[in-house]
C-alpha cells in the first residue's frame, strides 16, 4: 500500500519503484487493490478538471496579466533608476563593465543587469516593457511550480500555480522593477530544481550527465541573478528525504556538494558587497546574537502569517524594537522551536509537514537576521524576501486543499467552483495591492497610511517633493516628520538643510541642520562644509 506522507500521498513513481524491486505477490496484490479502490490513489479525481496543460498555462499568464494590470501603467519607484542601466553602461563596453567591474552597478548581480541592459536596447526608457517582463517571468515561474509538483506526483499542482501567480504577497516582487532580480532568479531557480529532479529520477543513464550539467548551469544563472537562491541544494535534500525517508551519501548528497560550494561562496561574496559597497554596517547593524534569534523567530511567524492571511501588506513595514529583556519577544522563537520539535515527532508517520517547514525556513535563512543586509536599516521584513520561500507553504496547503475538496464532493463543478472562488479572491487582492505601485508618491502615502511610523517613507516623500517645482515647503515638512521619528538620520538633516537654504531668511536653520548631520556622521563634514561657508557668507552681519 502507498506510504502516506503529511497529507500528501507518495508518488505513483515511488510506488511502482518499490513494487518492481519487491517482485512478489504481496506487491502485486497491493497494486491491484489500489486500482480497485480509487479513494486510495494519489489523486482520486485526477480527471476532474479536464483542461490541457497548454490551456492552463495560457490561463495562468492571462490571469497574472489581468491581476497586475494596474502595475503595468506604473512608473519608476524608489531605487528603480539606480537599478536600470545607466547611460555609461548602455554600450557594449558597459556590458563588459557590468560583468567585470565591481561597483559599476548597485549590486553585483551581473545576469540581472545584463537583462536590464538588453531590455534598454529593446524599449529604451519605456517603463511598461520592464513591467511586462516582470509579469511574464512571474507567470513562467508559476508554470514551473506546476511542472515540479507534477514531477513529484503531488495533487493540486495547477491550483498551486494559480495561487503562487496571484497571491498578493508577491506583488512587491512583480510590480517593483528593481525586484526583477526576484522574478528572474526565480525562473532559473525553479528550472534548475525541475531539471535536477529529472536527473535524479532519470532511469536512462545515458542522459543523466547532460541533465546534471544543465541543472548546474541553471543554478549558476540563478546565483548570478540573486544569491538568495543559494539555498536550492538544501531544498533538494529536503525533498529527497521527504520522498524516501532517508538520505544516501552517494546518491543524494555527493552530487550536490559542488552546488553547496557555489552557493556558500556566492552568499559570502554578496554579504561582503552588502557591508562594504552598499552600507550594511554601522550602529543599525550592531545586533547581539540574542537579538538576531529574536528577529529570526518573529520574521518566520510574520511571513507565515502574511501568506495565510494577506492583509495590511505594505512597502515599508514597522522597524521592530528588538529587546531581549522583553519577555514576550521570546515567544516568537520559542513558538517556532516548539512547532519544529512537534513536526520532528510527527515525521515518524508524516514527513511532509516537517519538509515544508524546513523548506520555508531554510529558504528564508539569508534574510532572517543572521546576515546583515541593507534593508534592515529600516525594516527587518519585506514581502519580496519571501518570494521563493512562500512555496514552502503554498505547495503543501494546495496539495492538501484540492484532495479535501474532492473528498467532500466528487462533482466536477464543485471542485472547479471552489478553485475559481479562491483564485478570484486572490486575484482581486493582488489587483488592489498593485494600485499602490502606480507612482512613488502613491506608494509612499499608502505606506504611511498602513505604517505611520515609517521615517523612510517621509524622507522619500521629501526627496520627491524637493524635485518638484513649488513643493519645497512640503519637502521640508516631510524631512521634519522623518526626523521626529528618527532624529539620528544624518541624510535627512543634510537634505533638510539643503531645502531650508533655498528659503530666504532661514539660513541659520539650514546651518543648524548641517551641523547636526556632522555630529551624527563626522565623515559628512567634507560634504556640508562648503554649503555652511556659503550660507554664513550670505547671512546679514546681525545673524552671523
Amino acid at each position: 500500500m502507498l506510504d502516506k506522507v503529511a497529507g500528501f500521498r507518495d508518488s505513483q513513481f515511488m510506488a511502482k519503484e518499490r513494487a518492481a524491486r519487491a517482485r512478489n505477490s504481496r506487491g502485486n496484490l497491493a497494486s491491484r487493490r489500489l486500482e480497485q479502490n480509487p479513494a486510495k490513489s494519489p489523486n482520486p479525481n485526477s480527471h476532474a478538471i479536464q483542461f490541457s496543460d497548454s490551456v492552463l498555462c495560457a490561463m495562468i499568464f492571462c490571469a497574472t496579466l489581468a491581476a497586475y494590470f494596474p502595475a503595468l501603467r506604473g512608473g519608476l519607484l524608489w531605487d528603480d533608476s539606480s537599478h536600470l542601466t545607466k547611460p555609461g553602461l548602455q554600450s557594449f563596453h558597459g556590458l563588459w563593465r557590468i560583468w567585470f567591474e565591481l561597483g559599476a552597478t548597485q549590486q553585483y548581480y551581473p545576469l540581472l543587469h545584463s537583462a536590464f541592459w538588453l531590455e534598454h536596447r529593446l524599449w529604451g526608457d519605456a517603463v511598461a516593457g520592464y513591467h511586462l517582463t516582470n509579469v511574464a517571468l512571474h507567470a513562467l515561474s508559476a508554470c514551473l511550480v506546476v511542472m515540479i509538483m507534477k514531477r513529484l506526483s503531488l495533487p493540486g499542482a495547477w491550483l498551486a500555480g494559480f495561487v503562487f501567480a496571484l497571491h498578493p504577497v508577491n506583488v512587491e516582487s512583480v510590480a517593483w522593477i528593481s525586484e526583477q532580480k526576484s522574478t528572474l532568479s526565480g525562473v532559473f531557480y525553479l528550472a534548475s530544481l525541475l531539471t535536477y529532479l529529472h536527473f535524479y529520477l532519470q532511469p536512462d543513464q545515458d542522459s543523466r550527465k547532460s541533465k546534471y550539467l544543465l541543472a548546474t548551469g541553471l543554478f549558476v544563472l540563478a546565483l548570478l541573478s540573486k544569491t538568495v537562491t543559494a539555498t536550492l541544494p538544501a531544498v533538494l535534500l529536503v525533498i529527497f528525504w521527504w520522498r524516501r525517508g532517508r538520505l544516501e551519501w552517494k546518491r543524494d548528497v555527493q552530487p550536490l556538494l559542488p552546488w553547496f560550494a557555489l552557493g556558500i561562496s556566492a552568499g559570502l561574496f554578496t554579504s561582503w558587497v552588502e557591508r562594504t559597497l552598499i552600507g550594511a554596517r554601522g550602529a543599525d547593524f550592531l545586533l547581539t546574537p540574542a537579538q538576531r534569534v529574536l528577529i529570526a523567530g518573529r520574521a518566520i511567524c510574520f511571513y507565515a502569517g502574511k501568506l495565510l492571511w494577506p492583509t495590511n501588506l505594505t512597502f515599508f513595514y514597522p522597524h521592530w524594537k528588538i529587546d531581549p529583556g522583553v519577555w514576550w519577544q521570546w515567544m516568537f522563537p520559542a513558538g517556532v522551536l516548539a512547532f519544529g520539535i512537534g513536526l520532528v515527532f510527527a515525521a515518524r508517520r508524516y514527513r511532509g509537514p516537517l519538509a515544508s517547514f524546513l523548506i520555508f525556513c531554510g529558504t528564508l535563512f539569508p534574510v532572517l537576521g543572521f546576515l546583515n543586509i541593507y534593508p534592515f536599516r529600516f525594516s527587518y521584513v519585506a514581502d519580496h524576501f519571501q518570494y521563493l520561500a512562500s512555496l514552502g507553504i503554498i505547495v503543501p496547503v494546495t496539495s492538501v486543499l484540492l484532495p479535501a475538496i474532492e473528498r467532500i464532493s466528487s462533482r466536477r463543478a464543485v471542485t472547479i467552483a471552489c478553485c475559481f472562488v479562491l483564485i478570484l479572491f486572490l486575484g482581486v487582492l493582488t489587483w488592489r495591492q498593485c494600485r499602490m505601485y502606480r507612482d512613488s508618491e502613491t506608494l509612499y502615502r499608502e505606506s504611511l497610511a498602513r505604517n505611520p511610523g515609517s521615517w523612510l517613507a517621509h524622507y522619500n516623500l521629501g526627496v520627491l517633493f524637493a524635485e518638484m517645482p513649488g513643493r519645497l515647503p512640503d519637502a521640508i515638512a516631510e524631512y521634519q516628520a522623518a526626523l521626529r521619528i528618527k532624529p539620528d538620520y544624518a541624510e535627512a538633516h543634510v537634505n533638510l538643510g539643503n531645502a531650508l537654504s533655498q528659503i530666504p531668511g532661514r539660513q541659520s536653520e539650514a546651518i543648524a541642520e548641517y551641523q547636526a548631520a556632522i555630529r551624527i556622521r563626522p565623515d559628512y563634514a567634507n560634504l556640508v562644509s562648503e554649503p555652511i561657508r556659503a550660507l554664513r557668507a550670505s547671512q546679514p552681519p546681525a545673524e552671523k
